[in-house]
């Protein structure tokens, strides 16, 4: 079942006098349960794509269709509250919150409060292997450990759309792999969809396809 669907998707951004072209004319479809790696070389769109696909950038042209509503200014807060969750490369994460506090400052922004936030906060921080470590600022945590932290805020509210940017960039092999089967297992175990911007060729054992971008354009 298709859960994500953008149709000839055009991202035109203002350079000078006049407009750079990023996107032209992108279609792509995500199905339920399905991991696809997004690659291509530095500066082919791939991460403003993702961000479009997030409802974090509108597109010039075309149409974005998530888990059956179009995204349009007046739903794209909506949107990302409910159908999507993001993991970054950088982490992300606020100093000054424990791990447990990150997932529930995320949750609060998803309109989730108090002893109900709390409570799904510490579900996914133990689903993440990171239930002893729930306590612990980010500046105590090794890099591993605080990718566990971003991807469990992600996980947050049962979003069943992922969109990861570059995860395992920061991560050494080992770990890296850990996060991998993670994801493997969000899509096998979870029935979500994953889509992983990504650099890395180990990305392509666990996905279900690969999608290229290049000068703007998905290649056949």
């Amino acid at each position: 079942m298709t859960i994500l669907k953008a149709e000839n998707v055009v991202k035109d951004f203002a350079e000078g006098r006049g407009n750079i072209r990023v996107l032209k004319g992108i279609s792509f479809d995500l199905e339920r349960g399905e991991i696809v790696a997004l690659e291509g070389p530095s500066g082919s769109g791939k991460t403003t794509l993702l961000s479009i696909l997030g409802c974090i950038l509108t597109p010039t042209r075309g149409d974005v269709v998530i888990d059956g509503v179009k995204a349009g200014e007046a739903t794209l807060a909506g949107i990302r509250r409910r159908s999507l969750g993001f993991v970054f490369q950088q982490f992300n994460l606020f100093p000054s919150l424990t791990a447990v506090e990150n997932v529930e400052y995320a949750l609060n922004v998803k309109g989730v409060k108090g002893r109900e936030a709390r409570a799904e906060a510490e579900r996914v921080i133990d689903a993440v292997g990171l239930a002893e470590r729930q306590g612990f600022l980010p500046r105590d945590l090794s890099g591993g450990q605080k990718q566990r932290v971003a991807i469990a805020r992600a996980l947050a509210g049962n979003a069943p759309i992922l969109l990861a940017d570059e995860p395992t960039a920061n991560l050494d092999s080992v770990v890296g792999g850990q996060v991998l089967e993670m994801f493997r297992d969000l899509a096998r175990k979870e029935n979500r969809a994953l889509v992983v911007v990504t650099h890395d060729p180990k990305v392509r054992t666990i996905a279900d396809r690969v999608a290229t971008i290049r000068d703007g354009q998905l290649a056949a």
